[in-house]
């Protein structure tokens, strides 16, 4: 019973906190009268209820929401926050990280999202940086993404534990 006190608590809270200061008007948080705050608040309440309840399944979708919430009102509050969909593969990948923190499972997978990540983010530095094979190589940079499906089918199909 007190699990679920504990996180129906903090969604009651946030969301009345929400609401009463949406009613009042208050002006210097008029930017956070969104969708996006009360996904903040749904993820928040995961993640105290991850760590003070040490519940590692809270984790990963606690962070998903909040880094969500947070990355979709960055978008339009921030000029310089990045727009691109490696921004959502990286924030799941945090949150697999922390998970493998508090469970010392699933490194390997949260490695290989943030770096995928961190490729999306930077794709084209990346394409730059491929830009020397230009000369007898150009076929690489058109189809260098058949090497991250290579190796996708490699770990399904052939690599055994």
């Amino acid at each position: 019973m007190k699990k679920n006190n504990l996180f129906s608590g903090i969604i009651l809270v946030g969301i009345g906190c929400y609401l009463l200061f949406q009613q009042l008007g208050i002006p210097v948080i008029t930017n956070f009268y969104s969708w996006q705050t009360l996904v903040i608040i749904v993820g928040i309440a995961f993640l105290v209820q991850a760590y003070v309840e040490n519940n590692p399944s809270s984790i990963l979708p606690g962070v998903i929401l909040a880094g969500f919430g947070f990355h979709f009102h960055s978008i339009n509050q921030l000029s310089f926050w990045p727009k691109q969909p490696g921004t959502l593969l990286f924030i799941i990948g945090l949150g697999m990280l922390f998970t493998y923190f508090k469970t010392k499972n699933g490194l390997f997978h949260s490695v290989v999202l943030l770096f995928v990540s961190l490729l999306f983010l930077n794709y084209g530095r990346f394409m730059d940086w491929l830009g020397f094979l230009k000369g007898g190589f150009s076929f690489i940079l058109n189809y260098w993404p058949l090497l991250l499906v290579g190796i996708g089918l490699y770990l399904l199909f052939i690599r055994k534990k």
